[in-house]
């Protein structure tokens, strides 16, 4: 209970900071909202994704790279607290070690879901429909919780092991660029031999497909428990990891 209570001061001090920092969900939200913009109005007329608005088939892998391009702050806003002295600091209290990290680790889920909304906001405006059910959209959202999670344990490695600001945050590319080689943006089966092997079985494919079948209320498959293993596979190591990273940097 005491490391609850720990967690929920520090958490309430983090998302102090992105209210007074609106402009960091906004700034993460850019280039989403980008993509989503320049493959609709500019690429989509190209592309042969099916049946259906383009931009119902493309939201899914919009919403993931939002998440790792939101993630990048937390690793960059964990670095600044270790480089600045705070956490220091904090563990000289009488508070749960893990308090610090988790309190950065639910900052980063509250302003990744206030980024996510805002990018369905624009789609709506651009032609998104769903008839999706109340259970598949919250079917939707854990599927994107638990990526969040998984993407921001990762961050808070970068965060405790970079040795700058911008290396914090680098981490986050290869994130951003993953979907770019998966069924976000167009069929796997369009792709050459070794790029369209690679695309479909990597993990991206599996949770974006999942996420667009529930939003096109069309059936999921094997999609979805694909998806849920590679997201609790990836949040489980990183978690692990993260926590070794974090003991052996404080001693």
């Amino acid at each position: 209970m005491t490391a609850v209570a720990d967690t929920a001061v520090l958490t309430g001090r983090s998302l102090r900071h992105i209210t007074r920092s609106v402009d960091t969900i906004v700034t993460t939200t850019i280039m989403p909202i980008a993509f989503l913009l320049l493959f609709v109005f500019v690429f989509g007329g190209a592309i042969d994704a099916g049946t259906g608005p383009y931009v119902d088939y493309l939201l899914p892998g919009i919403l993931l790279i939002t998440v790792a391009s939101g993630v990048a702050y937390t690793a960059y806003r964990l670095f600044t607290d270790l480089q600045g002295g705070m956490v220091e600091r904090l563990q000289s209290m009488p508070i749960a070690r893990s308090s610090v990290l988790w309190a950065h680790v639910l900052t980063s889920l509250v302003a990744n879901f206030a980024s996510l909304a805002l990018v369905v906001l624009v789609a709506v405006a651009m032609g998104f429909r769903s008839g999706a059910s109340l259970g598949a959209w919250l079917a939707v959202g854990g599927i994107l919780a638990l990526f969040t999670l998984a993407l921001t344990w990762l961050a808070v490695i970068a965060g405790v092991t970079a040795t700058s600001a911008d290396g914090a945050g680098a981490f986050s590319y290869p994130l951003i660029f993953l979907p770019f080689i998966s069924s976000a943006f167009v069929l796997t089966e369009s792709m050459p031999g070794p790029v369209g092997w690679f695309a479909e079985h990597q993990p991206v494919t599996a949770i974006v497909d999942a996420i667009r079948a529930l939003l096109t209320e069309q059936p999921v498959g094997t999609d979805i428990w694909v998806a849920l293993a590679w997201v609790l596979g990836i949040l489980a190591l990183a978690w692990a990891l993260a926590m070794r990273a974090y003991r052996r940097r404080l001693g």
